[in-house]
């Protein structure tokens, strides 16, 4: 899974550069050297004390000015490319150091009304030299390691940024930065409260042409015209993932969907749709069928049919943006059938310390409590990820075929990482 969606990410970069039809522009490429400081929030109860957070990432990017493709034209003109970065976290026993590499995508904001505001969206993998120590916290043991956020080695990676160039020339930009980074390993393996930081920096981005021929300074910029258009779509998908349960059952299984969807697509660029979907939770399967404690206490109708009760239904609004081969999908969805969210919410509670009568002290699993965040996180959901398409989504393919990679969540708690495969069918365009 690992090597898969380091491949489908690396693509993402490639859109930038193998997908141009005319020449490279003056000051084309860039690199950008940035330096970090931050905070790391603390993600559970005895979580290790961190000092600063510092990184140093290195951007390689692309200006599309001179792209003739759909999309840049629709987007403005963003600039592409992919970031490393090196992290640390000011633990280094306990959390260590992360390296992170993400295709990024920028754009720029309110260009009328604040010249040189940007904002990059980042989203790729990281490796992290320290992980969860399986320890846990209780009161007669308040333990500094108890590193709850990551328990992988490699873990997804979101980085969203506010860039400002204060100081701007025709070869290096001088900018401000402000911004979040989120890991998470999409809920593969237990435990998973994911890492946040809240970062400032400050970058110097240089400007360069690797084209053979130096274009001139003052070049104009390209003033192609695109006519509006939409047209409707069809689109089915099929998606294998990977989850854990809880604590206790924190060996991977598999998570299956079937997803069909329908919408329109505007300008080639963006497509919005509506679709429905059926999901089946091995893990919540083989609870049942083994018979497990909760089901025998509070969930015995859950036998009658092991299947059903393993299943989800609901309905979802997906959002793309097309990027030439690539596509960024965000979906928003709400289930409308998944009884055994209940069991999944109270097996992720929590141990604690209990004094008896007699004085001695007893480990207890204190079931978590159905509350309104249960209910909020048992009814919404939320879809995002990356998408590589077989033929060019800019020459309009009538059937096009996809493979993605996705991390679906609970209202923003990751639910599983999922690697899809599936049809788009375009019925005709029209001009509006």
């Amino acid at each position: 899974m690992t090597k898969t969606i380091t491949s489908i990410l690396l693509v993402a970069t490639i859109f930038g550069h193998a997908q141009q039809k005319d020449t490279i522009p003056y000051r084309s490429n860039f690199t950008t050297t940035e330096l970090l400081l931050g905070t790391t929030l603390a993600s559970n109860k005895g979580f290790p004390e961190t000092g600063l957070q510092k990184s140093i990432s290195l951007h390689f990017g692309k200006y599309q000015l001179k792209n003739t493709d759909e999309w840049a034209y629709r987007l403005k003109y963003p600039t592409t490319g992919m970031s490393f970065a090196i992290t640390d976290y000011a633990n280094k026993e306990y959390i260590g150091y992360s390296a992170s590499m993400m295709p990024f995508i920028e754009f720029g904001m309110f260009k009328k009304k604040i010249k040189g505001l940007n904002f990059n969206v980042s989203l790729g993998v990281s490796y992290f030299t320290k992980s969860y120590t399986g320890t846990t916290f209780s009161l007669n043991n308040p333990i500094e390691n108890n590193n709850n956020a990551i328990s992988t080695k490699i873990t997804w990676s979101l980085k969203s940024f506010f860039y400002y160039d204060f100081l701007k020339s025709n070869n290096n930009n001088w900018r401000f930065g402000v911004g979040y980074f989120h890991h998470s390993n999409g809920h593969t393996n237990f435990p998973n409260q994911g890492l946040n930081s809240f970062l400032f920096s400050v970058s110097k981005q240089s400007n360069y042409d690797l084209s053979t021929a130096r274009k001139t300074k003052d070049q104009k910029k390209q003033t192609l015209k695109f006519e509006d258009n939409l047209q409707q779509f069809f689109t089915i998908r099929t998606g294998a993932g990977l989850n854990f349960l809880s604590e206790q059952f924190n060996d991977r299984k598999g998570v299956f969907t079937v997803a069909p969807s329908y919408g329109i697509i505007f300008n080639n660029t963006f497509k919005i749709g509506i679709g429905c979907f059926y999901r089946f939770y091995e893990h919540y399967y083989q609870y049942i069928y083994n018979n497990e404690e909760l089901i025998v206490a509070q969930y015995p109708h859950f036998q009658l049919n092991p299947v059903k009760y393993s299943s989800s239904l609901g309905l979802f609004f997906s959002g793309e943006i097309f990027l030439g081969n690539i596509g960024m999908e965000f979906d928003i969805g709400y289930n409308l059938y998944k009884p055994f969210y209940e069991v999944d919410w109270k097996l992720n509670g929590f141990y604690w310390d209990f004094i008896n009568e007699d004085g001695t002290v007893e480990t207890r699993f204190v079931e978590r409590e159905i509350t309104s965040v249960y209910h909020l996180k048992h009814a919404i959901l939320f879809r995002a990820g990356l998408k590589y398409y077989l033929i060019n989504t800019n020459n309009n393919p009538k059937s096009n075929i996809f493979i993605g990679v996705h991390i679906n969540t609970n209202l923003g708690q990751a639910d599983f990482t999922e690697l899809n495969v599936g049809y788009v069918h375009r019925f005709g365009r029209k001009s509006r």
